[in-house]
């Protein structure tokens, strides 16, 4: 065999299927990839079959019309797009001057 190829050789383990399709994965892969009880795990369709992952939930942040104001505000990236930012913020019903930003630097 050529010294660029290699074979991956992975343990596999059988599970049954159960009701409402239920699969249990054996413990020795829950501890090994930290998957728990009420862990949210990825079902991936793929070509060959299904591959089963563990899943990361991130919380989703709300905006309120004061953080839209913000970041309108800080992400403006010259005087003229300042200004435009703060009709936008006037539109939302806020006072520009009352949200706390970064205003964009002055160029030389």
């Amino acid at each position: 065999m050529p010294k660029s190829q290699t074979i991956r050789r992975s343990r596999t383990e059988t599970s049954r299927v159960g009701k409402r399709g239920a699969v249990v994965v054996p413990a020795r892969l829950r501890r090994k990839f930290g998957i728990v009880e009420g862990a949210l795990v990825i079902a991936e369709e793929r070509e060959d079959g299904v591959l089963i992952r563990p899943a990361v939930a991130l919380p989703v942040e709300v905006y309120t019309p004061a953080r839209t104001a913000e970041f309108l505000l800080s992400n403006a990236v010259s005087a003229r797009d300042y200004q435009a930012a703060r009709r936008e913020v006037r539109k939302l019903g806020l006072d520009p001057d009352a949200i706390g930003h970064h205003r964009p630097r002055r160029r030389a």
